[in-house]
């Protein structure tokens, strides 16, 4: 399977690793974010196992929080959060590292119909003002 020119196929370990973490954004039904961390440590995630600057991290989580209308949650717990506001916090987090491709598994399937469409709108935006590829299981 060739992505992005590359044949992955051939590919294992850390390398697949920084594939899958600097290429490729998720987006999952369950959210799967760490209650243990705060919504901005969430957001960052990504960019931390990548190690890169915290000053750069904590500037991009925050545009990314502003455009998801999610800042004022930035210092709280995931167990302090609606489902839409924790489905944002997972939204910003796949797309904190500019990813190629975004890979979102049925993103509404736990949110009410309110929350569902804010998410789908958010996803529209992410295709058509950030210009990516989504893959949508629904």
């Amino acid at each position: 399977i060739k992505f992005m020119g590359e044949d992955t196929s051939e590919l294992y370990g850390d390398k697949l690793a920084d594939i899958r973490n600097s290429k490729i954004g998720f987006i999952f039904q369950d959210f799967y974010l760490m209650d243990s961390l705060s919504v901005e440590e969430n957001i960052m995630l990504p960019m931390i196992i990548s190690k890169q600057n915290i000053n750069k991290m904590i500037a991009e989580a925050k545009k990314y929080a502003e455009q998801f209308q999610i800042e004022h949650l930035l210092k709280k717990n995931p167990y302090e959060l609606s489902g839409g506001e924790k489905q944002r916090v997972a939204i910003c987090r796949a797309l904190i590292n500019n990813p190629d491709l975004i890979l979102a598994d049925e993103p509404t399937g736990n949110l009410d119909s309110k929350s569902g469409k804010i998410v789908i709108d958010a996803l529209n935006k992410i295709s058509s003002e950030y210009k990516k590829t989504i893959v949508m299981v629904t």
